[in-house]
């Protein structure tokens, strides 16, 4: 990572640790004893700091609370068998980051500040890395519009913050999916690419109706004809269909680029499956499966990491996988897990050193 900046640390005066017990975490429930802080003023990038976690004190006329200038990223950082803790691709993390800052007209975070910021933080709370299987610490590093001030216009000052949040398994178990039709989550020309908070808000209804009818959540198809699948609620998808394992191709700006799914494609090709990066149509879906050609579908994400997709229903026609027989989302979970808790190779140098 690179070199040691300049940031003012205020540590907490006692551990919240001690109070909690890191058996059975619910996914962003808690949150360690420190948080990062920065203001963007004046053009520059000021006040770093990383002090005990509190409320943040904001105004009514807060811009992000009325237009939404608000993005975010999910990183984990995992200890290996030596109690060393490390993170996941961060830099991935800090490159998309930006992106989404340039989609929706905001600052970009230095490099310096992303990285070396969330390094001393995590080195700070280091303990609160659970070191258990299927266990990490999630980190969330987050900016948002802060003038105080109502006007439809890009912010002139930006607040950047970095919590933390120890946390188990997203997905328990094997999820069932509805193939939504009438509501979409993005559009060619749209934000579907950033991680912007408003996509999330957006997606809340649709997974409302999924969920009534028993589904844990939807599968997203395009916009215009709703014929060719996206994403699946906070996931990348993949389905393996014969040898060939296909995701959505990212070339319309409607799907995030997930550093998972970048991950899990590096993984499928080591292990001797072709993948494909294609649009891949819900018909296809369907004739796959009554071929029984189509053996797997998971999803793939920082928080989820890889979860088993055991129904997947389009209209009335519902198609059921017998999960405790596959091979390939299994493998790859396990890769992805050995390889962050320190017992696989990382050939890829995909773990940052805190």
């Amino acid at each position: 990572m690179t070199a040691a900046m300049d940031i003012t640390i205020t540590k907490a005066e006692r551990s919240k640790l001690q109070d909690l017990n890191l058996e059975n975490l619910p996914f962003g429930k808690y949150f360690s004893d420190h948080m990062l802080e920065a203001d963007y003023e004046n053009g520059e990038w000021k006040n770093v700091e990383i002090k005990p976690y509190q409320p943040l004190l904001l105004s009514p006329s807060l811009a992000a609370l009325h237009y939404g200038q608000s993005i975010f990223e999910g990183i984990k950082a995992y200890k290996n068998p030596e109690g060393e803790a490390f993170i996941f691709r961060p830099h991935d993390n800090f490159l998309r980051f930006n992106i989404s800052a340039q989609r929706m007209q905001m600052p970009s975070v230095p490099e310096e500040l992303f990285m070396e910021g969330m390094r001393q933080l995590v080195a700070l709370d280091r303990n609160w890395i659970p070191q258990r299987e299927d266990h990490s610490l999630y980190i969330r590093p987050f900016m948002f519009s802060s003038d105080e001030l109502i006007g439809v216009r890009p912010s002139e000052n930006y607040k950047f913050m970095i919590i933390l949040s120890p946390t188990g398994p997203y997905y328990n178990a094997p999820m069932r999916i509805y193939v939504e039709e009438q509501y979409v989550r993005a559009v060619p020309g749209g934000v579907g690419y950033a991680k912007a908070a408003g996509n999330y808000g957006a997606a809340m209804y649709a997974t409302a109706e999924a969920k009534k009818k028993g589904y844990d959540q939807v599968l997203w198809t395009d916009a215009y004809e709703h014929k060719y699948v996206q994403e699946i609620g906070t996931m990348n998808v993949f389905f393996v269909i014969g040898n060939k394992a296909i995701t959505p191709d990212l070339g319309q700006g409607t799907i995030l680029a997930g550093v998972t799914r970048q991950s899990t494609i590096t993984i499928l090709q080591e292990m001797g499956l072709t993948v494909e990066e294609a649009p891949l149509s819900v018909d296809e879906i369907i004739e796959a499966y009554k071929a029984g050609t189509l053996k797997e579908v998971f999803g793939t994400g920082t928080a989820a990491t890889i979860s088993m997709i055991k129904e997947l229903r389009y209209k009335d026609f519902v198609m059921k996988f017998d999960v405790e027989n596959w091979k390939t989302a299994p493998t790859v979970k396990k890769w992805l897990t050995d390889i962050r808790e320190g017992k696989r190779e990382d050939k890829y140098s995909w773990m940052q050193k805190v």
